[in-house]
């Protein structure tokens, strides 16, 4: 097991928003075992000197698709490619995550349990996933991928259907919202997704449609308490929100039309809202080469004009906020845009904030991922710079992170300190959070 004690750093609290200096570290194996002033290594410990560089958690992206993939070589989406394809292409993107800082992420729509597996166990390297298995859509919701011509009803095992994201299920009434409900968690999911609002990327509902009635939305949010979790949702307007949050779904993603009474509803019922602008940014000046469909660009032009006032609208009301992203294809590489992007309304330290404590909030596990502190997971960034005074040192994508720690391992080094700790090709990251 290593026992290493980086030390003469400068580590960055997100919490208090600030750097403390003259700090040291210690790690073993794949959590922190000790923060303090000024210790140096003794010779039971491997002592790794980082010059005064900054270290600060790891990144948690709250809303992520790691299977939704175009390839260019096959110009195709996920549904017209093979299960295996999909796989291959679904490692690259999840190491390339990790490699732009993010040591854990959130799928809200694609991923599985295996997925997750597969990194904990250390078959592929990628960020700790948490994952939801399939959304859950009504007929003719964000999450039925049937065009206005296309009659035939849903496959009718669970009504799975084929979207870019993964299968989705669309189901219909409070029975089979219950059923579906269960069959994901007995499938694993670590949370619920509803669609609870029409969509950029869906066919056939406009972006002001709500879906679900009251009673189905009830519904999720029992079956997922009952099994010790939460439900999230898609959603844009402040109609859609506020019916999720009197319902008593936790986790709000986009908001991007939110109305100050509703953030004011959202703080008093304790819901987290997950913001994803650079998704509308990236999409407007690359979706059409990606194939998306003119009709589809006109919707998202629509939620892209709201721009960064729902950031507003939640910070003034004091709406929690976590870090997400949801690009979709081959924009999953302007993943980092979105820290440029919040920085125009909120402070650094707001928004790094946001993509470490919020993130372990939305996740339930607070204290194990976002932080420096003892008993953490070993996640971490060191950096020259400090991102509290230059968002663009996160936003850069990973040029300027000159180490990544992924649960005690070496993901990137540009420090040489390669025999302080295990590299992470090969070695298992150790179990996820409960």
């Amino acid at each position: 097991m290593n026992d290493v004690v980086f030390h003469n750093l400068r580590l960055l609290d997100p919490e208090a928003g600030r750097l403390v200096g003259g700090m040291s570290v210690r790690m073993q194996g794949d959590r922190f075992v000790d923060i303090a002033a000024g210790v140096e290594p003794s010779s039971d410990h491997i002592g790794v000197d980082l010059g005064g560089r900054v270290m600060m958690p790891g990144l948690i992206d709250n809303h992520v698709h790691v299977t939704s993939i175009r390839t260019q070589w096959a110009n195709k989406s996920y549904m017209h490619l093979l299960p295996s394809a999909v796989a291959a292409a679904t490692w690259n993107r999840m190491k390339a995550m990790l490699l732009r800082g993010f040591t854990t992420a959130r799928d809200v729509g694609g991923a599985d349990r295996g997925h997750r597996e597969a990194v904990a166990e250390g078959i592929v390297i990628g960020p700790r996933l948490f994952v939801v298995g399939r959304s859950i859509s009504q007929t003719g919701g964000h999450g039925d991928q049937r065009t206005r011509v296309d009659h035939p009803s849903p496959d009718e095992n669970f009504h799975l259907v084929p979207g870019h994201s993964g299968l989705r299920r669309v189901v219909d009434g409070v029975a089979e919202m219950r059923r579906a409900v269960r069959d994901e968690i007995r499938l694993g999911a670590d949370a619920i997704k509803l669609q609870v609002g029409g969509g950029v990327g869906s066919p056939a509902d406009p972006v002001h449609f709500v879906q679900f009635s009251m009673d189905e939305l009830r519904a999720a949010v029992e079956e997922a308490a009952n099994a010790h979790t939460y439900v999230a949702c898609h959603s844009y307007t402040a109609k859609a929100v506020r019916r999720a949050v009197l319902a008593g779904i936790r986790s709000i993603e986009h908001a991007n039309f939110l109305d100050a009474p509703t953030a004011e509803l959202m703080v008093e019922h304790g819901a987290i809202m997950v913001p994803t602008l650079v998704a509308y940014e990236a999409t407007m000046k690359y979706g059409a080469a990606q194939g998306y469909p003119p009709e589809n660009l006109k919707k998202n032009e629509g939620v892209l004009a709201a721009g960064t006032t729902s950031l507003e609208v939640a910070k003034a009301a004091g709406v929690p906020m976590a870090f997400g992203t949801d690009l979709i294809g081959e924009l999953d590489g302007f993943q980092n845009d979105e820290f440029e992007i919040r920085s125009r309304v909120l402070s650094n330290a707001e928004i790094i904030r946001q993509a470490t404590i919020m993130g372990a909030v939305v996740n339930r596990c607070e204290g194990e991922i976002g932080v420096i502190a003892k008993g953490a997971y070993a996640d971490a960034l060191v950096l020259d710079g400090n991102p509290l005074d230059d968002i663009g040192l996160l936003a850069s994508g990973g040029p300027d992170f000159r180490v990544i720690l992924a649960a005690g391992k070496v993901v990137k080094d540009d420090r040489a300190i390669a025999t302080a700790a295990p590299q992470a090709e090969g070695v298992p990251f150790g179990p996820r959070p409960n």
